[in-house]
């Protein structure tokens, strides 16, 4: 048996939680927040308890009676269940810059921490590929090579990896394949920077 993970409720549970916590800081009994909301109090008790799936139009009433955004029943629950799993040759494949120059870039995961972003890829380079040792973005990166040879250049400097090496290095320096030696080339890549603040 595979385990899902996450139970079945497991949002509508975290939800209640937040709904309660806003409606108890504000001193409302369940009775007038129902009021407020246009619900009845059983109604409102049950989704407190995680016991029933609001509507949308539901939880919009109930933002609106507690002054809050709806995003804010949700927000709980994305911070406790950060986990990203994606089976085996089922990475999206991502259209970044190095796209148009044959590089593959295949998404592994996605962070949803409030902090930093972190992106783990899975680069594929072909006899199409082109090289660019011009990438530049802000954070760090490291690469860990699983197949293939390259050098690879940063800040200047050239390095020639071939499977299990690695190289970790600030981003903000320009960095890309300089040669292509024995392809195909696969190699992961995990991109960490700061989240701007107001964009997630």
């Amino acid at each position: 048996m595979v385990s899902k993970g996450i139970s079945d409720n497991a949002i509508e549970r975290s939800m209640g939680r937040e709904i309660k916590l806003y409606r108890t800081k504000i001193g409302l009994t369940i009775a007038e927040l129902a009021k407020l909301a246009d619900l009845s109090s059983g109604m409102l008790s049950k989704i407190e308890n995680g016991n029933t799936s609001p509507s949308l139009a539901t939880l919009q009433s109930l933002s609106k009676a507690l002054n809050i955004p709806i995003t804010a029943f949700f927000r709980k629950f994305e911070e406790d269940r950060d986990a990203s799993f994606v089976s085996a040759g089922s990475g999206v494949v991502i259209d970044r810059r190095g796209s148009r120059t044959g590089h593959q870039y295949q998404l592994l995961g996605h962070s949803l921490g409030k902090s930093i972003i972190v992106e783990p890829y899975l680069l594929t380079l072909t006899e199409e590929s082109e090289v660019f040792p011009l990438f530049h973005h802000p954070g760090m990166e490291y690469i860990y090579m699983l197949e293939g040879k390259m050098v690879y250049t940063h800040g200047g400097k050239s390095y020639r990896l071939g499977p299990g090496d690695s190289l970790m290095f600030d981003a903000e320096a320009t960095h890309g394949p300089e040669e292509l030696i024995d392809l195909p080339i696969k190699f992961l890549s995990v991109m960490v920077s700061s989240r701007v603040p107001g964009t997630g």
